[in-house]
């Protein structure tokens, strides 16, 4: 822990970052490139930190106690599409709800063995097709990763499980280049659920089997799955593979390449697969509210030789290791991008002068020399924060959850300083901040009477305790209480960042349906109109032309 007493060198301190076990290295150094020093508890106060990155979800206790200088890289129950079972009764959801023409990018699914009745008969009604082709199955275990245990089969016989999977139609009709398979992981961030904020990286990785694809050899993983776990392991996977290279993969950048040399017009694909990355964030809206969150997912999406996009499963915390010199372009930009994303500059000072606050609140709130709390002393201090309902993007209720953190942290201060015995362990400060007592009710009612006046000068000029406490001109300044990811200029989310695509809200009337709540009625509605103006002759010239390409 830090001492009491803080100088200048304190608060013109770099940005920090923490990092919990296993984060992969690529992130360390990338922010250690752009000048960020890393946390050492040991050394440093407990919220003194900008961005906390872990694989792992956090606690609801670290969303409750976020400051407005801090990131969390997770949203609270973000899993809610990323296990495929999950993922799979939300699009059935949505399905039957607006319709299977939106929500057509995905393969019926069947839980097993829940759904083992069921999955019986459509498997008898498919084997009963006359003229019909050969229908192929994908058995995945739901909360698996990698590719591992994935089966691929056409008889019953071979369907052998033996925990939770998720059975569905095997595409078996994919774009080959050069006869290889190949998917796309495409990276989305989510800088808000409310307001609904998505963006798509122009930038991503095409993945492709290391064995050329054949149905006759079923149990051949190299032939069938592309991720890079287990292709690497291939003995082509170094071999100079015609049409493809050494290794599995390539940049978008040069598949949009080869696609515009084998004449394929692209445009109506990417505009696809944008609709599929919003449709399925849509089916888990809205997630719980939390402040200063993103969430970077890792979009899996198969493309057939009809050039229609189909969506796999979308991955919680992307792999960001680094398996060849493609990984390293990629994912080195994309870290950066997302700083940039994160827009630390217009918060920066803020958590350097709170911080200070902080520490001027330790030296001039007196202690209680009969033995009564610090607290009671002190009007204005305020108890844990609730989790608001979702407001809009100018509310004052973010900032107003952010402030109570730090000035929670003041209370707890100035209790220890009225104590005779010793400094307390990190652990019973722990517990203490968790079990920290109720203010009495005419405290309560006066800041609640203070929450919400009109907007005034910034309370950061002062060094004296009030003007560090969350007083109403704090609640109101626009500057705190803006979400990060909206523009100063218009308090619109910006457009774009590095290669950081905004692709949802697309349009004035899906920003203000996802404003105040989500009405996804609304927005389905402008997807509507967005997909039929996505229908020209351009489509046509693209089906047309893109036979080409499993041909090379």
């Amino acid at each position: 822990m830090m001492g009491d007493d803080y100088d200048t060198r304190d608060i013109l301190r770099p940005l920090v970052f923490r990092l919990h076990t296993n984060v992969p290295a690529i992130v360390r150094e990338v922010l250690l490139e752009r000048g960020w020093t890393e946390f050492d508890k040991k050394e440093q106060d407990d919220a003194d930190w900008n961005l906390y990155w872990r694989n792992s979800p956090f606690r609801m206790t670290d969303h409750h106690s976020i400051k407005p200088w801090q990131r969390l890289n997770h949203y609270p129950e973000a899993v809610q599409i990323t296990r495929k079972d999950y993922l799979a009764r939300h699009l059935k959801r949505m399905k039957g709800a607006y319709g299977s023409a939106l929500y057509e990018f995905s393969p019926v699914a069947f839980i097993m063995p829940n759904d083992y009745v069921k999955f019986i008969k459509e498997y008898s009604k498919e084997r009963q097709s006359a003229g019909r082709r050969p229908t192929y199955w994908i058995c995945k275990p739901v909360d698996l990763s990698r590719g591992r245990g994935i089966l691929i089969f056409q008889d019953i016989k071979d369907l052998v499980y033996d925990c939770t999977v998720i059975v569905q139609k095997y595409i078996s009709n994919p774009l080959l280049i050069s006869g290889y398979k190949l998917d796309l992981r495409l990276y989305v961030c989510v800088t808000s659920f409310c307001p609904l904020t998505i963006y798509t990286y122009e930038e991503g990785l095409v993945r492709f089997a290391t064995e050329k694809f054949d149905l006759s050899s079923l149990d051949n993983i190299y032939a069938h799955l592309t991720n890079t776990s287990i292709n690497k392991y291939g003995v082509s996977y170094k071999k100079y593979k015609e049409g493809i290279g050494c290794g599995c993969k390539w940049t978008f950048s040069k598949l949009r390449s080869y696609l515009r040399v084998v004449g394929a017009d692209d445009t109506v694909l990417w505009q696809k697969i944008n609709n599929i990355v919003i449709l399925t964030l849509l089916a888990v809206t809205p997630l719980p509210v939390a402040s200063n969150c993103f969430e970077l997912f890792g979009f899996d999406i198969l493309i057939d030789n009809k050039f229609k996009p189909w969506l796999l499963e979308v991955n919680y915390s992307p792999a960001l290791c680094l398996d060849c010199s493609i990984d390293y372009t990629v994912k080195r930009k994309l870290l950066h991008d997302i700083v940039e994303l994160l827009n630390y500059k217009q918060i920066d000072t803020l958590r350097q002068n709170q911080v200070a606050g902080i520490n001027a609140g330790r030296r001039l709130v007196p202690g209680s020399t009969t033995g009564g709390s610090a607290t009671e002393k002190t009007p204005g201090l305020l108890t844990r924060p609730k989790v608001a309902k979702c407001t809009s993007a100018s509310s004052v209720q973010p900032a107003l959850q952010a402030a109570r953190g730090p000035v929670r942290r003041v209370a707890t201060l100035t209790k220890k300083t009225t104590r005779a015995h010793p400094r307390k362990t990190l652990t019973s400060q722990l517990r203490e901040r968790m079990n920290l007592p109720k203010i009495p009710s005419p405290a309560k009612t006066e800041t609640k009477n203070k929450q919400f006046p009109g907007a005034g000068r910034s309370p950061h000029k002062s060094a004296q305790l009030s003007r560090w406490l969350p007083t109403p001109d704090f609640c109101n300044s626009r500057l705190a209480t803006r979400p990060y990811f909206l523009s100063e200029k218009d308090q619109r989310p910006i457009p774009r960042v590095g290669d950081f695509v905004l692709v949802f809200p697309f349009n004035e009337a899906a920003f203000q349906a996802s404003r105040d709540g989500t009405d996804i009625k609304s927005i389905i509605k402008e997807i509507n109109k967005l997909v039929s103006k996505q229908l020209p002759s351009k489509e046509q010239k693209t089906k047309k032309r893109v036979g080409c390409l499993t041909f090379v």
